[in-house]
């Protein structure tokens, strides 16, 4: 039988404004994921409308690449859509987002736990009434100082971060969407989380 894909979902805030703030990171990575699986990412329909999203194989598995066209705080209703529309088990959903709590530029997998006050993944958890899933977690460090978090988190990376670490950072979120998807968690997590 054959085995079902994967819905690799990238989170971000709509809209050019946002393109390049940290909170987008999720989004970055997927559209490197589609660029490198040649996979075209459209407005869907029906249970589909509120995400592009776009079909094909990566590292030798079906997949469904999606980025919501929803704000942060609204991802989890287009996530369930996606999961209905292509029968897929919530297990098989892969969430691809930005992490505080991780040091720039590190990437860290996981399944389940805590949300960490990351909205996003708050609204998948309340729309799929689980925890359990998949979750590629780029880090993007703590803000400097006294500065909130919230306001951190919706500015865009400095010139210096774009030019010398954003571009491997994007690769590297990357790479562990494609191992996560061909070798399995446990795995990819030796390979992800080994001192470098």
């Amino acid at each position: 039988m054959p085995e079902g894909p994967f819905l690799v979902v990238g989170l971000g805030n709509p809209g050019p404004g946002y393109a390049g703030n940290r909170h987008n990171v999720g989004v970055m990575v997927l559209e490197e994921l589609a660029s490198r699986a040649g996979i075209r990412l459209a407005p869907g329909k029906g249970a589909r409308a509120r995400a592009l999203s776009g079909e094909g194989r990566l590292a030798g598995r079906r997949v469904v690449l999606a980025r919501p066209t929803t704000y942060m705080n609204e991802s989890g209703g287009p996530v369930r859509g996606l999961l209905d529309y292509h029968h897929i088990d919530v297990a098989d959903l892969v969430v691809v987002h930005d992490e505080l709590d991780i040091s720039f530029a590190s990437v860290r997998l996981k399944r389940g736990g805590g949300e960490g006050g990351h909205n996003g993944l708050r609204s998948i958890t309340r729309s799929t009434g689980t925890k359990d899933y998949l979750r590629v977690r780029v880090g993007i460090g703590r803000p400097p100082g006294r500065q909130d978090p919230a306001d951190f988190v919706l500015k865009d990376f400095s010139k210096a971060e774009r030019t010398e670490v954003l571009p491997f950072l994007v690769d590297e979120g990357a790479d562990a969407v494609e191992a996560l998807i061909e070798v399995g968690l446990l795995d990819a997590q030796q390979r992800f989380h080994a001192p470098r």
